[in-house]
């Protein structure tokens, strides 16, 4: 009878909560990863912009680390996600979780001391507005209890996941691709702060009790019917559409250029074409969540977007009398 219980306690199979709690923690770090490329690979420029930053555009360009990032942060999020739950997969997830943790936590200090303006992209990209230490609390609440998590009871099994493995390859090189071409496909109301139905005191920058918002800088656009334009006021494309956007002015058209375009910009600007329509200096940080490409334009009614546009609208084709 004891050799009989003897038996049965050491051979008993082991428990299935660790390996629950380890999938479950692994999945959602997983999921946490994709959304995160999900909102940076929407505008990869911007995402770009945020290596520059970080001064991680050492060896490649600032477009290649972006793209190269994205498609290894989709990497491990699909594998986690699957299930795939190897020290191969894991331990390059704590890195990347890591050294997430360390960028908001570096921007945070710089920003405390005056170093570095007070906005974060964080690992969310351009979606959600954060200050540098809303971004590092939250990133390493969200990341560092899954990612610890997904150590536990995981497979340990010398058989390798070839069709998980083989799927997760797929889908890295459909998000690498996905990420290389969003720029050019009509996605400018998803991948950023602007698109119909929002209210321009809703468009903010800044963190803490003071912000910038756009009915701040342009408080006009709170009532009646505006065509606002996003513009940078030396750009050649922009130049080339003064034309048509003083001739709108003049049939009756409230129409506004929102530039973040420095001051002897906009004098000379000013001397140069004999604008008819009101340019208004509009912070970086303020405009920057509200484009992938410049020039971009919208209209607005007592205060709420109803109409956006990648580009200029037909300006000929939607006169105001």
């Amino acid at each position: 009878m004891e050799s009989t219980a003897a038996y049965t306690e050491t051979n008993r199979p082991p428990l299935a909560w660790p390996a629950w709690l380890g999938t479950a923690g692994g999945v959602f770090l997983g999921l946490v990863l994709l959304v995160a490329v999900w909102a940076k690979a929407l505008d990869p420029a911007a995402f770009a912009e945020q290596i520059r930053i970080e001064g991680l555009d050492v060896v490649l360009s600032a477009p290649a680390v972006a793209l190269i990032a994205l498609a290894l942060e989709a990497g491990l999020g699909l594998a986690l996600l699957l299930g795939v739950r190897r020290l191969w997969v894991l331990v390059p997830a704590a890195l990347l979780v890591a050294f997430f943790v360390f960028l908001t936590g570096r921007a945070w200090w710089l920003s405390a001391h005056g170093l570095r303006e007070a906005e974060s992209c964080g690992c969310f990209g351009n979606l959600v507005q954060r200050t540098p230490a809303e971004a590092f609390w939250q990133d390493l609440l969200l990341l560092v209890p899954a990612l610890l998590l997904a150590f536990v009871g995981r497979n340990r099994s010398s058989r390798f996941p070839t069709l998980r493995v083989a799927a997760v390859a797929i889908a890295t090189v459909a998000v690498a691709l996905f990420a290389w071409k969003s720029p050019e496909l009509p996605l400018d109301d998803l991948a950023t702060r602007l698109r119909p139905g929002v209210e321009i005191q809703d468009l903010c920058a800044g963190g803490g009790a003071d912000p910038v918002c756009l009915s701040t800088v342009a408080p006009d656009l709170k009532t009646g019917s505006h065509l606002v334009v996003l513009a940078k006021l030396d750009d050649p494309e922009f130049e080339k559409a003064v034309g048509s956007l003083n001739d709108q002015a003049s049939r009756g058209e409230d129409v506004w250029v929102l530039s973040a375009s420095p001051e002897e910009t906009k004098q000379a600007f000013f001397w140069r074409f004999g604008p008819k329509f009101q340019i208004v200096e509009t912070p970086e940080p303020l405009m920057r969540p509200l484009y992938r490409r410049l020039p971009r334009s919208f209209r607005v009614q007592d205060g709420r977007v109803t109409e956006t546009f990648a580009g200029l609208p037909e300006l000929s084709e939607n006169p105001t009398s």
